[in-house]
């Protein structure tokens, strides 16, 4: 495999979406401030697309819409769909996101406290995200009824990649944020 080869091969790998035989000649001129003729790059695209054929690779170098990309071959199909699915049971509603932002920032917290704040019942994002693991019980308040507390555990960093609680954003950080979206909608 030629070092024009690996290059093709990154560009090809890096693309979201199908990149062109005019594209990757593009970027390779300017990388090696010359002139690349397009046979030698479709050459080496027939000889990246031969490499993934073979059966020791799970994806394979695909002509699609006028262009090429790396793309799993169909045999791979049924264990994608399970992780696929998998991964989208990971995902947070907006619903979600929200309380579990009041959680962090307002923990313990209670449901009713939760609920005065976002206006609406959150039964089920409380139920979402103890299911997720990410908030957990924390204790009993000592009010009336003695409600549930609800915080953040180390799944809960893990998942939004912090060290601890201190790295949150503070609300001075939101103020800077609105400014900057303000000056750009004006």
């Amino acid at each position: 495999m030629s070092l024009l080869s690996n290059h093709i091969e990154a560009i090809i790998f890096c693309a979201e979406k199908p990149i062109g035989t005019l594209e990757i000649k593009n970027c390779l001129t300017e990388m090696f401030e010359a002139e690349v003729p397009e046979e030698h790059i479709q050459e080496a695209i027939d000889q990246l697309t031969t490499k993934y054929n073979d059966d020791g690779f799970s994806f394979g170098l695909n002509r699609l819409s006028g262009g090429y990309i790396f793309l799993t071959k169909p045999a791979y199909q049924a264990s994608l769909s399970i992780f696929l699915k998998q991964a989208s049971k990971k995902r947070l509603s907006a619903s979600a996101l929200e309380t579990l932002a009041i959680v962090a920032y307002k923990q313990p917290i209670a449901k009713t406290q939760l609920e005065q704040i976002r206006g609406v019942n959150c039964d089920y994002s409380i139920q979402k995200l103890l299911e997720k693991e990410i908030i957990e019980i924390k204790g009993k308040s000592d009010a009336p009824g003695r409600p549930i507390l609800y915080g953040t555990n180390t799944k809960f960093l893990d998942y939004f990649g912090l060290n601890s609680l201190s790295e949150l954003p503070q609300p001075k950080d939101f103020a800077s944020l609105d400014n900057e979206i303000g000056g750009i909608s004006e």
